[in-house]
């Protein structure tokens, strides 16, 4: 009889796959996370990137859901990221076929949100990554969890949760640094208090 591919695992393992607590670290984490794709990201590499705020992939760059083509149904977050990036018909018919897409058409289901030339994939990423690094932590955490947050539950609990945010920005250093560079026409610089 054979006991199938997974049987040798431990039963740890198929509780609790350590690849699923690196998926939840990434999604999870308080501060963004971009994910820059080169080369192919398939099956599980293509839900590491899809738990990502923002994924940026070069112009080489291939995504699939090949786990059918293995005949495994999706894992990795697959069926809780895929449908809420690309929409539910589009995140079937990826799942159901396995079919390998290119960054153009990533970026035109929003998969990705900027394909740019391979050599400049880390300058570009490493660029936005700054420019957010530059920001007002507090705020940046605060939009993080607001936005993901919003994606389950009511608008009127969306509005709750901005306004509590708002309220506890106000209260920051930041704000006011926000504030004053506005009024006197310079670069804001944020301290994350």
């Amino acid at each position: 009889m054979n006991a199938g591919p997974g049987a040798a695992r431990p039963l740890q393992e198929k509780i609790n796959p350590a690849r699923d607590e690196m998926l939840l670290a990434i999604h999870e984490a308080d501060k963004p996370v971009i994910a820059a794709v080169q080369g192919a990201a398939v099956g599980a590499g293509m839900n590491m990137a899809l738990a990502a705020d923002i994924r940026i992939a070069a112009s080489n760059a291939i995504f699939a859901q090949a786990f059918v083509r293995r005949g495994l149904p999706p894992d990795t977050g697959a069926t809780y990221l895929l449908p809420r990036v690309v929409g539910m018909a589009r995140a079937c018919e990826l799942a159901f076929t396995g079919d390998t897409i290119d960054a153009q058409e990533a970026l035109r289901l929003g998969i990705v949100s900027r394909v740019v030339d391979p050599e400049a994939l880390m300058s570009t990423v490493m660029a936005l990554a700054a420019r957010i690094a530059a920001g007002p932590p507090i705020a940046i955490q605060l939009a993080k969890r607001s936005l993901y947050r919003g994606q389950q539950g009511s608008l009127r609990d969306a509005l709750a949760r901005e306004a509590a945010a708002f309220n506890v920005c106000m209260e920051t250093e930041d704000a006011a640094e926000g504030v004053a560079a506005f009024l006197e026409k310079r670069a804001a610089v944020f301290q994350g208090r």
